[in-house]
């Protein structure tokens, strides 16, 4: 199969700058990412190939023969991963992020790790913990204005006897006599296209590279025993549930010095006794009487901070929506605040006494309590001004 055109490839113009090469690059190392594409065996190779692009573009030499000669410019010394001709079925992943590491930033782009997912990263003594998930129940008020929350975790803790070791004493460790130390085992078959070597995980050491004569009697030998942590989490203001935070290095402790998991807070809202949540705003339903929707009132209500006055102007319609400005929730990642919303709802009584009736009934033969007459003059109003123009 033909190669794809490195710039098509990024997505970039045959006169992007340097710096816009190196954004689309990052671009589409974050969009095929194999820890992001699972399920998508497509997804390594098109992350190959974007490194593959970047590899050539990003050099100025590279670049300008390859702009001169296309693909057949590269083979035999154009350079990449390993030397010689570069390709990106040839291309290890490991080699990608040494090389471009720091193309991704750091952070938790790719899972807290800067771009390497655990695994994939190079050898390091022990074996890494793994991830734990936990949720997290929040009320309406600490997701408006963020709160922190301490967690007592149930999990794997490194191992106080041999502090993680999993041996006895440090002479105990030995150098795994298969691999000779590198945890690996390498197989070079040669064939008529060039040699091939195949690296496998050393299976007596399980590519650690050493091997425990006396293990330790608290952990047996792995370096961590069950336990639990206190820790405290700070929730920004504005989550939704299923929204979550990863904590690195907070999950269970890898086995003989491994490196730790991450922690994975995910959060859940709670329902609440008064308020509904529409994205940042909160709505609330507010039952008022005949009387205080004819004449007006001032009401308290609840906010997310308490009680609040409210006004209530002369002839509110039941259904009518007051605003109260900035009194929903916080924006994520802003300052900016949703508002509360109050629904007005005016109460009809079930039961009434006989007096209570003859006043209803005075009120019913009141020409301002009639709605068909209301209509009729507005009706006629209207009218009047179509015969105006007429």
């Amino acid at each position: 199969m033909s190669k794809r055109d490195y710039y098509e490839v990024l997505d970039v113009s045959r006169e992007a700058s340097a710096d816009e090469i190196k954004k689309a690059y990052r671009k589409k190392a974050m969009q095929y990412h194999p820890d992001r594409n699972a399920d998508d065996p497509a997804a390594e190779q098109k992350f190959k190939e974007a490194a593959e692009a970047f590899e050539v573009l990003k050099d100025d030499q590279k670049r300008a023969r390859y702009d001169r000669y296309g693909h057949a410019g590269m083979n035999g010394g154009a350079g990449g991963f390993g030397g010689g001709g570069f390709s990106s079925q040839d291309i290890n992943i490991e080699d990608i992020f040494d090389r471009f590491g720091d193309i991704f930033g750091g952070g938790d782009i790719f899972g807290g790790r800067g771009g390497q997912s655990r695994g994939r990263g190079r050898r390091s003594s022990g074996v890494p913990g793994s991830d734990m998930k936990m949720k997290l129940s929040l009320t309406l008020e600490e997701i408006a204005f963020g709160t922190e929350k301490k967690l007592r975790i149930k999990k794997y803790v490194k191992c106080d006897s041999c502090n993680g070791t999993g041996a006895e004493t440090d002479e105990d460790y030995m150098t795994c006599s298969t691999c000779s130390g590198t945890g690996e085992l390498r197989q070079v078959s040669r064939t008529m296209f060039g040699s091939f070597v195949n690296v496998q995980p050393c299976h007596t050491c399980n590519g650690e590279g050493r091997t425990i004569r006396n293990k330790c009697k608290s952990c047996r030998g792995e370096g961590r025993v069950k336990g639990e942590e206190t820790i405290s989490v700070q929730i920004p203001g504005g989550v939704k549930t299923n929204n979550y935070i990863t904590l690195s290095g907070r999950g269970n402790a890898g086995i003989r010095g491994g490196e730790n998991g991450s922690l994975i807070v995910i959060f859940e809202e709670q329902e609440h006794e008064y308020f509904v949540r529409e994205g940042d705003h909160i709505f609330y339903d507010l039952q008022i009487s005949i009387a205080d929707a004819i004449l007006g009132t001032d009401v308290e209500v609840p906010t997310l901070k308490g009680k609040a006055r409210l006004k209530v102007e002369p002839g509110t319609q039941s259904g009518k929506l007051l605003k109260m400005k900035e009194k929903g929730i916080q924006r994520l990642n802003s300052t900016a605040r949703g508002d509360q919303f109050v629904k007005v709802n005016v109460y009809i009584p079930t039961k009434v006494s006989d007096a209570e009736k003859k006043i209803i009934q005075k009120l019913k033969e009141a020409p301002n309590f009639d709605p068909l007459t209301q209509k009729e003059n507005s009706n006629g109003f209207f009218s009047r001004i179509k015969d105006m123009f007429s």
